[in-house]
């Protein structure tokens, strides 16, 4: 059978976007398409803070937040260029970003090479990414656009570097707590956990992204207290507001998890935690690793099916 097939044409972006501040910059601002760039570069998900976000004498094109922080977006409808180099680093020093996007038509290698750079010299939560944008259209069909990945940071090298400067300081303890992490991530790996784990670090806690700014999954190894932990740890500007909504649906969050929680306001701190514990936890014995971890992603996987579409609501 024949079937009819189209050509796919690229088209310039100025035929969708006539101008970069005026029609670009709105069009990207929107939820859909920021998430749509957050799922090309494996980010969780994108919130905007504001649109021209002042910085001194500048004006930053996207501000937007995600689980771990402020994150920058800066835009070229075209070949980029080295003012646009000067001002990402300038406004990610300027809101203290821990992600900085540049979007662009193409870029030059230079500055290719300069993002290289800056991703392999810099601290494990600073990360630099080039994106390109293109348009597509078959016939007479709705243009299409395309991000293409450019730039990216090398996660595992960078983390591995803040990893063995850590070890190199470390006590007897926090190297087991690092092992422990370590081993639990293997753990996840290899029975195809759905859990958004973190690098593991030589401390008593781990985190787990759930995509929404100021909300963190964790898990706790408390040997003082002799405790394993999952929580929800409640951290955005209006921490209290938040936990006091999620309070507000106690009995409906209990009742589909299966078991109570132990709610914490901390009145005394920003943050606030709703949590489960379990106690007779024993760092040392490596005997029972395998069922803490089954304790762990078992009720860590509970927790993000339920709480993560109700905090994206409140």
């Amino acid at each position: 059978m024949q079937r009819n097939l189209g050509n796919l044409r690229k088209i310039s972006l100025r035929e969708a976007w006539k101008n970069e501040a005026i029609d670009f910059t709105p069009w990207l601002a929107e939820q859909e398409n920021l998430n749509s760039l957050a799922d090309t570069l494996g980010l969780g998900e994108l919130e905007l803070v504001q649109r021209e976000y002042p910085i001194g004498d500048f004006s930053l094109d996207i501000l937007c937040t995600d689980d771990q922080g402020e994150v920058i977006i800066e835009n070229q409808l075209e070949k980029t260029d080295h003012t646009h180099l000067g001002q990402i680093i300038t406004y990610a020093s300027g809101v203290g970003a821990k992600k900085i996007i540049w979007i662009a038509e193409s870029f030059r290698r230079e500055h290719v090479a300069a993002l290289e750079f800056l991703n392999q010299n810099t601290t494990e939560d600073l990360n630099f990414f080039a994106v390109e944008i293109e348009l597509w259209q078959i016939g007479d069909s709705p243009m299409a656009p395309s991000f293409n990945v450019v730039v990216k940071p090398n996660g595992w090298a960078k983390a591995g570097r803040e990893q063995a400067r850590a070890v190199s300081s470390a006590t007897p303890l926090k190297l087991l707590q690092l092992k422990f992490w370590t081993d639990l991530v293997a753990y996840i790996e290899k029975h195809k956990v759905n859990l958004g784990t973190t690098e593991p670090k030589p401390q008593h806690w781990f985190n787990n992204r759930l995509g929404k700014s100021g909300f963190v999954l964790a898990f706790t190894a408390n040997s003082r207290a002799s405790r394993l932990g999952v929580e929800l740890y409640i951290d955005p500007p209006d921490s209290k507001e938040k936990f006091r909504a999620l309070e507000s649906r106690k009995a409906e969050i209990e009742d589909a998890l299966g078991y109570e929680l132990d709610w914490q306001l901390l009145p005394d701190s920003h943050a606030c935690r709703i949590a489960l514990f379990k106690p007779d936890f024993e760092l040392e014995d490596e005997v029972q690793w395998p069922s803490y971890f089954e304790w762990l992603t078992k009720n860590g996987s509970k927790f993000q099916e339920v709480f993560k579409p109700i905090i994206r609501t409140i």
